[in-house]
């Protein structure tokens, strides 16, 4: 059957057209199954009872199963949703006094095998679809009003106020399944979030990125994490097919229509690795021409891993070099550490096709 959550507005209307139907049906649906969260065709009241039953028969509007939900003790909420009897993926949201955001993840595992980073290093298995994608969305956002009281939220007031597509998996890499999403996301009849409040984390993958500013234009962050080539090419590896001359003009190019003036780059600080006084000044230089700012992002430690946590006192001083230089420096609270929902600790289950767990770079070559 035809899960109807894979479909944007436009396709929507399309599947009506091929049935017969009147295109408009695309927008009442849409809010039925995205603004109300209603997924049962007989509640669906204004549309006519001899479609719902059509539809009933034809198509189903069925979210991923939820495995497991956990509440970190700072409010973190992490949940484990199935991809299929054997994958599985983490969603996590975290709340703040002036938001709420919602990390989604976009595939099970990923293929690019940053040396830092826990889903990384479970392997990649497959691509999300737009329905388990645009799910996680949807399981938060039940999940979040039913406990906060549907009838005491003031109207059209969202718990969740910002997405990141930063958990498992590199988004552009199921670039058509995320775009589709991320649309729903901005769509009025869905859930209407602003394109400066959906947010898409790239390792930098250039092609994906200039067909992103034409097609889907969002806030963009970039794990960058390293500021010279040789020591990119082994701790984002992509990095070897798209060098970081190459990624700063592709940043340039997406500022022509990006929602945001700047690029966020994001910057693991990774003990002994990455972070000193000399890495910032060559980070200053990398990005000379590129108007951003920095996110740095204490390395969060998991099994096996080899690496360790910056220095308290590293990273600021090599915050204060970037900040002296007038750029905008946040370092990123560690929020859901006890619960592994902290950046970079997101690993569900994932039944490995790349075999990367028997493959993985030592430590020892950086």
């Amino acid at each position: 059957m035809i899960n109807l959550l894979n479909y944007n507005q436009p396709q929507l209307a399309d599947y009506f057209a091929s049935i017969g139907e009147k295109p408009f049906r695309a927008k009442q649906l849409m809010r039925w199954m995205h603004h109300f969260g209603v997924h049962d065709f007989a509640l669906m009241t204004d549309i006519a009872k001899t479609l719902r039953e059509k539809l009933a028969l034809e198509t189903e509007i069925t979210l991923p199963d939820v495995q497991l939900e956990q509440v970190s003790n700072d409010g973190t909420r992490k949940w484990l949703i199935g991809a299929d009897t054997t994958n599985s993926i983490e969603t996590v949201f975290i709340p703040e006094d002036d938001r709420g955001t919602l990390c989604i993840s976009s595939q099970v595992g990923c293929a690019l095998a940053c040396t830092f980073c826990s889903t990384g290093a479970q392997g990649f298995n497959r691509n999300l679809s737009v329905a388990e994608i645009i799910g996680q969305l949807a399981i938060a956002n039940q999940s979040l009003r039913q406990e906060a009281g549907y009838d005491l939220l003031p109207a059209g007031e969202r718990i969740i106020s910002n997405v990141v597509m930063m958990g498992m998996g590199e988004p552009l890499a199921n670039y058509d399944n995320v775009v589709t999403a991320m649309q729903i996301m901005l769509d009025d009849s869905a859930y209407g979030l602003s394109r400066r409040r959906v947010t898409l984390s790239t390792s930098g993958l250039v092609p994906a990125m200039d067909k992103l500013k034409e097609d889907c234009p969002v806030a963009l962050a970039v794990s960058l994490h390293a500021p010279n080539d040789a020591l990119r090419d082994v701790i984002v590896p992509i990095n070897k097919k798209y060098p970081l001359k190459e990624l700063m003009a592709a940043c340039n190019r997406y500022l022509e229509k990006a929602p945001r003036d700047f690029v966020t780059f994001e910057y693991v600080m990774l003990d002994g690795v990455n972070d000193t006084a000399e890495h910032a000044h060559q980070l200053l230089e990398v990005v000379k021409n590129v108007s951003c700012k920095f996110n740095l992002i204490p390395f969060n430690p998991f099994p096996n891993s080899g690496y360790e946590t910056s220095k308290t006192s590293h990273i600021r001083v090599f915050r204060d070099i970037l900040m002296q230089a007038g750029y905008v420096v946040t370092v990123r609270k560690t929020r859901g550490e006890d619960i592994d929902a902290a950046c970079g600790q997101l690993a569900g289950k994932v039944l490995d096709k790349t075999k990367r767990t028997a493959n993985r770079i030592p430590i020892e070559a950086i």
